[in-house]
């Protein structure tokens, strides 16, 4: 074999021997792909497409009846496609899991356990909340999901952090911290623009506008002429809270004013928590769906049709037959069965798809192999009573800590209710790991435990139920999300993107919104697009 000796003779190579996906991402690495450019708008294939040109629509067999998979059956019916998904479990969602009184689940343990949440009480095992420009809220809208806010932050729930100072195993109210933080930095700041450490980058003009807004930004005082240490202090403001509430009359309110000292706050770490507020896919407003987020995949399973979806269907082999796919699978009852189609768009987790038999090309295999999966956990503690809103005042949101639960989630639904169900610890790494490597009954235990520092004995006395789960360690999932070491070393990624075959496959992992649903109705749309086109081309 001649060895290329060309820039264009090395890329067809790499073409021939990799396929469109690891020719792209080797040009990227040559700097020779052209700039990202937004994608065209999705545009759904239509039925007219085939009545106008004469063409037949082809079948297609999706593997999976997640977010993805559904996607996909949901727009390719819809032009007329005939579609058929086989799934592993006896319920639409796949990571999309909301676990009501009476869910039963046996993990890769063995472990098997029964929710016994109240009525209306519920966990959003995967998915919980939506951010407003996500996909997912345009599907909510046309399959008639109704949605309501999920709060994402809150000024009254706590940070508490371990091991950090002065403030360590404290419980700091979210406003308090976020007061402190921002007053001492806008002090730091202003000080030092002021004494001119800022002159090469300000002119006059610019120190005294950016003055006024730290005064503002962080409830600063003045500068007091002469006196350099005096000027820009920050000395607390009822930004912080009151410890007494302001009344009728003369009931004024005790405000909290006297804030944590400065070394304490930085020591504590409490401002790493902020920063995810302004992340684009976690800024406030964010949604959820009424009654949980599983009322997403029925709405689904509705629009596709119960009779075109094979629920308790195991796949044992995927196979490209040169005209079309054939796909071995254990049906309900135990028996094997055969399905066959045109086209195949498989949905499986890479994890779990790379231990499935089939002749898939080695390139896909490999890109199958090196995607990473991602260990998470939650439980879900129902309470006899909402204490978080009864006695402290928190309705919904966040409580963030650098304990082994990573986080406290207050439920969105239900205030005023007569009981309601916390997500007790929601992580991921090695804290899910931890989590995942206990029974249920001591994942229960170890969790309350670490609650009950932040908020004291209710949090063990008022529970009366739990339900966890661990991803890593459940079945047909075997992880939370995936994540690319690398996106362009290989050419991995940009393999799966590509068909093998007549094998397409979809799916978050696929998109850049890893771990979001969007991520999967984005997936599904491109696979639509990919395969329509191919259709339409023949």
């Amino acid at each position: 074999m001649t060895s290329p000796t060309t820039r264009r003779q090395f890329l067809q190579a790499v073409g021939v021997s990799g396929g469109a996906g690891v020719l792209y991402s080797t040009m990227v690495a040559l700097g020779l792909a052209p700039a990202a450019q937004a994608a065209p708008a999705f545009r759904a294939p239509n039925r007219s497409d085939f009545t106008l040109t004469g063409r037949s629509a082809k079948s297609v067999l999706i593997l999976g009846a997640g977010v993805a998979g559904l996607a996909t059956a949901y727009e390719l019916a819809k032009a007329g496609y005939r579609v058929q998904i086989l799934e592993a479990r006896n319920r639409p969602g796949g990571r999309n899991w909301t676990v009501r009184g009476g869910t039963v689940e046996t993990d890769l343990d063995g472990q098997t356990q029964r929710a016994r949440f109240s009525g209306g009480q519920y966990l959003n095992a995967g998915p919980a909340r939506i951010a407003q420009h996500m996909v997912t809220l345009d599907y909510c809208r046309e399959l008639g999901v109704p949605v309501e806010v999920f709060g994402n932050q809150n000024a009254d729930s706590y940070y508490f952090n371990d091991n950090v100072g002065a403030l360590s195993g404290q419980p700091i109210r979210h406003r308090e911290a976020k007061a402190d933080v921002y007053g001492y930095v806008s002090e730091l700041l202003a000080k030092a623009t002021d004494q001119g450490a800022l002159d090469t980058h300000l002119t006059g003009e610019d120190k005294e506008r950016l003055l006024e807004f730290l005064r503002s930004f962080g409830a600063i005082g003045p500068r007091v002429a002469g006196d350099p240490a005096a000027s820009w202090r920050y000395t607390g403001t009822n930004r912080r809270g009151y410890e007494v509430e302001p009344g009728a009359g003369f009931q004024a309110g005790t405000p909290k004013l006297t804030p944590y000292p400065l070394s304490d706050v930085l020591a504590s770490g409490v401002g790493r928590y902020f920063s995810f507020e302004f992340g684009y896919d976690q800024a406030m407003l964010m949604f959820q769906p009424v009654g949980g987020m599983d009322r997403i995949a029925y709405a689904l399973e509705e629009a596709v049709g119960r009779r075109h979806i094979t629920y308790d269907a195991e796949v044992r082999s995927i196979s490209n037959t040169g005209a079309g796919v054939s796909v071995v699978y254990t049906g309900p009852g135990g028996r094997t069965r055969t399905a066959t189609a045109d086209f195949c768009v498989c949905t499986i987790p890479p994890q779990v798809l790379a231990k499935i038999p089939s002749n898939l090309t080695e390139p896909v295999r490999t890109a199958l192999a090196y995607a990473v999966p991602n260990a998470t956990g939650k439980i879900g503690l129902q309470y006899r009573r909402r204490w978080w809103e009864q006695d402290e005042k928190i309705y919904s949101g966040i409580t963030n800590t650098n304990l082994d639960l990573s986080a406290i989630w207050y439920p969105s639904y239900g205030y005023h209710g007569a009981k309601g169900v916390v997500v007790g610890y929601y992580n991921n790494g090695a804290n899910a790991r931890a989590y995942a490597a206990l029974s249920p009954a001591d994942r229960e235990a170890r969790a309350v435990a670490q609650g009950v520092r932040i908020h004291g004995e209710k949090y063990r006395t008022e529970l009366e139920t739990s339900f966890s789960v661990a991803w890593e360690r459940t079945r047909y999932s075997e992880g939370g999300w995936v994540s690319w070491p690398s996106r362009t070393t290989g050419g991995h990624y940009g393999r799966l993107l590509e068909p093998d075959g007549r094998v397409y496959f979809a799916g978050d992992h696929l998109s850049h919104y890893i771990a979001w649903q969007a991520g999967a109705f984005e997936s599904a749309r491109k696979v639509v697009t990919d395969l329509h086109t191919r259709v339409m081309s023949s």
